[in-house]
């Protein structure tokens, strides 16, 4: 009867204790591995940290040399300091995909590991009930009659409820593992996709610098670097862009558009994010000072205006499609929006990006909520780089060619947005409060 108490030992030894044993080996490795991936993240984001540092001073800095009279030297020293800006960015992106790639490699070992523990955990739980439905089919009284004396029949009708217990026990271990393994997978699978992103932008950012160095080789050429030229070209921009104005607002007049408010939200709702994630205002809508000052011809500001630097990320401000994208820019001579995006929202409102430096979104395409769409930058007719953001109700805008009008401006075949003074509204009603 000792051999068969020492049986009942080797029974919980080897089917529970072991395979405990054998986890807790490859748990030790396993957590090894981590933590070395753990602390590269950790430098990383360290990395990271010192970047946004570099990014925020340069900001300031293009913040002062916006603020400077528009003169040759002031638009070299801030294409200067755009492209290290831009090149800020670019070494933030190849950090953050860095980052992205340790974490998702970090992921794909715990998912390796924890499979290994259910599958484990598994085994265990199947030996177990094995060992405990050969004990079951011994009555309660043939158990008890095997013994010589009582207390040996207690140490195994013990061990047995020991075992029941342990089993329990692995039972929820093995629950919690599974639900840890869908949290893990659903975790990669968003790094996977936020690395897509990543890259994405990368190639947008490195394209934005590619533009800079392009842009201040035409400026120079242009002007000869001198300051005269660069004033003369200034007034020709604003002389053309006025000309296009008054004949874009005679364009309008003459669309027939009546505004059903059930069609769009209360104005005050709050159903927008705002399109940059540090949002400064340089010009609201409507009838601002600067438009009273005859800038627009005494008609108000049909958006609002948003100071950011080159190559600063536009966030959809709702999910949406794209309706259509352009560069007046394609024209020579037409100063308007430069490049453009027209996002419809679900809710009849559609969202109106202007002067971008890049559109990474094409007609069709949808968009959910933060989703970058863009860039921001100086295209078209622009004293400084920053997001006009036009919001119109839908059913109010239309996308066509400018020469598709009777009033044929020199922008010709480009395309552009138009709308009734009915259809804009005011993107303050429907953003969250700074």
């Amino acid at each position: 009867m000792y051999m068969r108490t020492r049986e009942s030992v080797a029974f919980i030894v080897g089917i529970f204790i072991l395979p405990l044993l054998f986890l807790g080996v490859n748990a030790t490795f396993a957590q090894t591995e981590v933590e070395k991936l753990q602390d590269q993240i950790s430098e990383r984001n360290t990395r990271l940290s010192d970047i946004e540092k570099e990014i925020a001073e340069y900001e300031s800095a293009l913040q002062e040399v916006g603020a400077e009279k528009h003169t040759l030297q002031s638009a070299i020293n801030q294409l200067e300091l755009e492209r290290g800006k831009v090149q800020a960015d670019i070494n933030y992106t190849e950090n953050k995909i860095t980052t992205t790639d340790l974490e998702i490699n970090k992921l794909i070992l715990e998912i390796g590991v924890t499979e290994k523990d259910i599958s484990q955990n598994r085994e265990a739980i199947s030996s177990i009930l094995r060992n405990m439905h050969a004990a079951d089919n011994e009555s309660f009284i043939e158990v008890f009659l095997r013994h010589q004396n009582i207390s040996e029949f207690w140490n195994e009708f013990s061990t047995l409820e020991t075992v029941k217990e342990k089993m329990a026990h692995q039972v929820n271990t093995l629950g919690t593992l599974k639900v840890g393994l869908e949290e893990k997978r659903d975790d990669s699978s968003d790094r996977r996709g936020d690395l897509l992103d990543l890259k994405n932008q990368y190639d947008d950012q490195r394209s934005i610098l590619v533009t800079n160095k392009a842009d201040k080789a035409q400026l120079l050429s242009v002007t000869k670097n001198e300051e005269s030229n660069y004033q003369a070209l200034l007034k020709q921009q604003l002389d053309a862009k006025n000309k296009l104005l008054e004949e874009v607002r005679d364009i309008e007049s003459q669309i027939s558009f009546i505004l059903d408010p059930s069609t769009i939200p209360t104005a005050g709702d709050t159903v927008f994010r705002w399109p940059l994630d540090n949002p400064y205002i340089t010009q609201y809508f409507g009838y601002t000072k600067f438009a009273q000052s005859g800038a627009y011809g005494g008609n108000q500001h049909n958006g609002m205006d948003m100071g950011a630097p080159v190559g600063t990320k536009i966030h959809s401000p709702l999910s949406g499609t794209v309706r259509m994208i352009g560069n007046t820019d394609a024209v020579p001579g037409c100063y308007s929006w430069g490049q453009w995006i027209l996002i419809d929202h679900p809710n009849g409102l559609s969202s109106m990006f202007a002067h971008l430096s890049r559109t990474s979104v094409a007609p069709g395409q949808k968009v959910n909520t933060g989703d970058v769409v863009g860039y921001v930058g100086s295209t078209g007719y622009s004293t400084g780089p920053h997001l006009h953001y036009t919001l119109y109700a839908s059913d109010g805008v239309e996308v066509k060619q400018f020469n598709q009008f009777k009033k044929v401006t020199g922008c010709g075949a480009a395309l552009s947005p138009f709308a009734a003074i009915e259809a804009y509204l005011d993107p303050l009603d429907y953003l969250p409060p700074l």
